[in-house]
């Protein structure tokens, strides 16, 4: 069984099954069923019968719920970690330090933001009127969440939607699906009605599309790459849905020639190496001021090549594997061809001998890579930097906004007035300033241009998954109103204003 529809777990109708393998040696995690477009159906029916209770819930009473939610996560946090670990590849220090206490305290968070929705002051704007605002959840949520950070972002879509009302299908990564599946049964656990958070586990184009299209889905939210964010428009076109989407991204990683060195060398290797460099924000662009650059170079390479590749459930592991074999070897193809115009520093080989069953490709920097070079412009998605130098604080400011994509940025500079230009100037929804990758619940996630647009976590998520509504009182208790002049004749009143 690897349904969780209506509060409980179920197979699939459509008899499909597929496997779910942890690639760092191969090994059969679990069988899965896979989900087709009859059991969207039932998914969506569910939240569609759920949806009036639960949005007519007080604010309290769904924050109660996301708070026992939070503290059943928290009894269960290593079994998450080891299912996270194993499913997708992580080394078992980032999702017991990462993942897992990150998704268990979005739950937190977004137990007091139910309390907190935000909206306009009542009051007489027209003189003659009240006007109050009020925020109510859309309906039923249709949405697809990546392998890259399955229970993370699993976290990010459902908290948000049924903090504020909404219920919720979603479809994971078929991947990575499992610590969804657990999402889902403990939120239920919890006290969260049954069909409120529904989670189908199967592949794109039968379960994805099905879902994206439904008719009775009035959102859909989407995390993944960019071509696929286009279809997922276009499929929410058909029915008009509201849509929200994070996309790919192509961070630079500036270095001015006044910042720290070891500190942006340190930054530059965690910022780009991060879950094997398969994260929307990782560092992918380093553009060093040409003062710094060669010993900014040798700095990454050096400590790049400390980082220990091995088992993801030995704490000692830094780095595991990518996703698969397949996406792997795109990887390494990407790195191959730019070693006829660009200089490989360290890595660029998959390697053998005890990691030679697993995924693994090794740590990876690029240099002298020109700005419209495939390295430099494409998304990787693998534990690669490119890097490459600047002149002139309008040269950096230029070739850190030289991209499609608009995610994520950092700024490296010890000086305020710089930093604060270049968190003007630097076109992306997030913009570290020496420092890089660090997310924190207050605050919102999401990009602009081609990386997408609405934000995850943070109060301001509310605005995606909310309907403000204009409610207007009349004052004067008059049965003619003095704008009604304007559509027919008042006898006895004035020709004045309004």
């Amino acid at each position: 069984m690897s349904q969780f529809i209506d509060g409980k777990r179920r197979s699939a109708l459509s008899g499909k099954t597929s496997q779910v393998r942890d690639p760092s040696n191969g090994d059969l995690v679990a069988e899965i069923t896979l989900a087709g477009p009859d059991d969207v159906d039932v998914a969506v029916a569910s939240a569609r019968a759920a949806f009036p209770v639960w949005s007519g819930a007080t604010p309290a009473e769904r924050s109660t719920a996301l708070a026992a939610f939070a503290r059943l996560l928290e009894l269960r946090a290593e079994e998450f970690a080891e299912l996270e670990s194993r499913q997708a590849g992580k080394p078992i220090r980032l999702t017991r330090e990462f993942d897992v206490p990150g998704s268990i305290d979005n739950v937190a968070f977004f137990s007091g933001a139910a309390r907190n929705l935000e909206g306009k002051a009542t009051a007489e704007y027209s003189g003659d009127h009240t006007s109050s605002i009020r925020r109510e959840a859309i309906g039923v949520v249709g949405s697809i969440s990546p392998w890259n950070y399955p229970l993370q972002m699993a976290a990010w879509k459902i908290l948000p939607a049924i903090a504020a009302g909404n219920t919720i299908v979603l479809k994971p990564a078929a991947l990575t699906p499992l610590t969804s599946v657990l999402f889902a049964e403990i939120a239920t656990e919890a006290g969260i009605p049954d069909g409120v958070v529904n989670v189908l586990t199967g592949s794109g184009a039968e379960c994805g599309s099905a879902l994206l299209r439904h008719p009775d889905v009035d959102m859909v939210s989407f995390t993944g790459s960019t071509g696929i964010g286009r279809t997922v428009l276009e499929a929410a076109a058909t029915t008009a849905k509201r849509v929200h989407l994070e996309l790919g991204g192509k961070a630079p990683f500036v270095v001015f020639d006044d910042a720290d060195l070891d500190a942006a060398v340190h930054g530059a290797v965690a910022g780009s190496l991060i879950n094997s460099g398969q994260d929307c924000t990782a560092a992918t662009r380093a553009i060093v001021h040409r003062s710094l650059y060669a010993d900014f170079v040798d700095g990454v390479a050096e400590l790049m090549g400390q980082v220990r590749l091995g088992a993801t459930l030995d704490p000692a592991t830094d780095q595991g594997p990518l996703i698969s074999s397949g996406h792997r070897d795109n990887v390494a193809g990407m790195v191959d061809r730019a070693r006829s115009y660009a200089r490989v520093v360290t890595g660029g080989q998959i390697p053998g001998g005890d990691l030679a069953a697993g995924s693994y490709y090794t740590p990876t920097l690029v240099a002298d890579a020109d700005p419209a070079s495939e390295i430099v412009r494409d998304e990787v998605f693998g534990p690669v930097l490119a890097a490459m130098p600047f002149d002139t604080d309008d040269d950096a400011i230029t070739l850190a906004n030289d991209t499609p994509y608009g995610l994520a940025a950092s700024a490296w500079t010890t000086d305020v007035y710089r930093a604060l230009r270049a968190t003007a100037e630097i076109r992306s929804g997030c913009v570290w300033v020496n420092d890089h990758i660090p997310i924190i619940s207050e605050m919102p996630h999401g990009g602009m241009k081609q990386s997408g647009f609405g934000k995850d976590m943070s109060t301001y998520s509310f605005d995606e998954y909310t309907v403000v509504k204009h409610v207007m009182y009349d004052r004067t208790g008059d049965a003619a109103k003095g704008w009604h002049r304007t559509v027919f004749s008042l006898p006895g009143r004035a020709k004045g204003g309004l």
